[in-house]
C-alpha cells in the first residue's frame, strides 16, 4: 500500500496548506455532504440527538464537518483522516474544542484495532468508496452498535455523463489538486443497487439514497448519498 506521503490526497493537503497557514476557524453551521453548500441535509440523518454520542467520521479532512457534530450537536467526534497533514490542519482549525479528537490513519486499520463501539460513522467523500468495499463495510459493522446508522457520500457513478460500473472492481479516477493537476486514484464507483448489495452481506440495511445535482458541474448527478442501519 503507498504511504500517505506518497498518495494524492497528501499532495492535495500539501498545495491546500502552501496556499496559507492554518489557523484556528468558526465553526461551520451546517453539515455539509454534497458538492454544493446549503444543498442535502444536514446532521439530522445521523440521528435527531447526538448530544453525549460517539460518532466517528472516516476521511475526515481539516475537520470542518467533525467540528460542526462536536460544537452544534453535543457529539463526541473522532474524526479519522489517512493524511497526518490533514490531521494537523484538522487540530490547528478546530483542536481548542471539547469533545473532538482527531487521529491520522488508515480506515480499514483503525476500525480493525479499535474496541469501542461508535452510534453513527459517517463518511463524506472520505474512505467509503475509496477502500474495497468487502473489507471496509464488515469492518464499520464491526465498530457499529446495532440499530445505528452509517452514512456516505461518494462522487455519483454517472458524474459527468458516465456509464455506471457494472461490476464490482474498482475502476479509475483522479482527484484534482488546487492547481488542477490530476492524480489517478482507484475508486469504487458503485450505483445505489450495488451498494444496497454490498451493505446487506455486511449486515447493513439500506434506508435511503439520494442523487444530488451541482448546476455549476452540468446536468449530471454529482453527489450519491447512502445512510444504512445495522441490522
Amino acid at each position: 500500500m503507498p504511504t500517505a506521503q506518497a498518495s494524492p490526497w497528501h499532495a492535495h493537503a500539501l498545495q491546500r496548506t502552501a496556499t496559507g497557514p492554518a489557523e484556528p476557524l468558526a465553526v461551520p453551521a451546517r453539515m455539509e455532504w454534497t458538492t454544493r453548500p446549503g444543498r442535502g441535509p444536514g446532521a439530522e440523518i445521523l440521528g435527531h440527538d447526538l448530544s453525549g454520542k460517539r460518532v466517528l467520521e472516516l476521511g475526515c479532512g481539516p475537520g470542518h464537518n467533525a467540528a460542526h457534530l462536536a460544537t452544534r450537536h453535543g457529539a463526541r467526534v473522532t474524526g479519522l483522516d489517512l493524511v497526518g497533514l490533514q490531521i494537523r490542519r484538522a487540530r490547528s482549525h478546530y483542536g481548542r474544542l471539547n469533545n473532538l479528537t482527531f487521529v491520522a490513519g488508515h480506515a480499514l486499520h483503525y476500525l480493525q484495532g479499535c474496541d469501542e463501539e461508535f452510534d453513527a460513522i459517517y463518511s463524506v467523500f472520505g474512505a467509503v468508496g475509496l477502500v474495497a468495499p468487502e473489507l471496509l463495510l464488515p469492518a464499520i459493522a464491526q465498530r457499529l452498535k446495532p440499530g445505528r446508522t452509517l452514512a456516505f457520500s461518494t462522487p455519483h457513478p454517472q458524474r459527468g455523463g458516465r456509464r455506471a460500473a457494472t461490476g464490482d472492481r474498482p475502476r479509475r479516477d483522479y482527484v484534482v489538486l488546487p492547481d488542477r493537476t490530476q492524480l489517478p486514484v482507484a475508486r469504487w464507483d458503485f450505483s445505489a443497487e450495488q451498494w444496497q448489495r454490498h451493505l446487506a452481506d455486511a449486515g447493513l440495511w439500506l434506508t435511503a439514497a439520494h442523487e444530488f445535482h451541482d448546476a455549476r458541474l452540468g446536468h449530471w448527478p454529482t453527489t450519491l448519498l447512502i445512510t444504512a442501519r445495522k441490522l
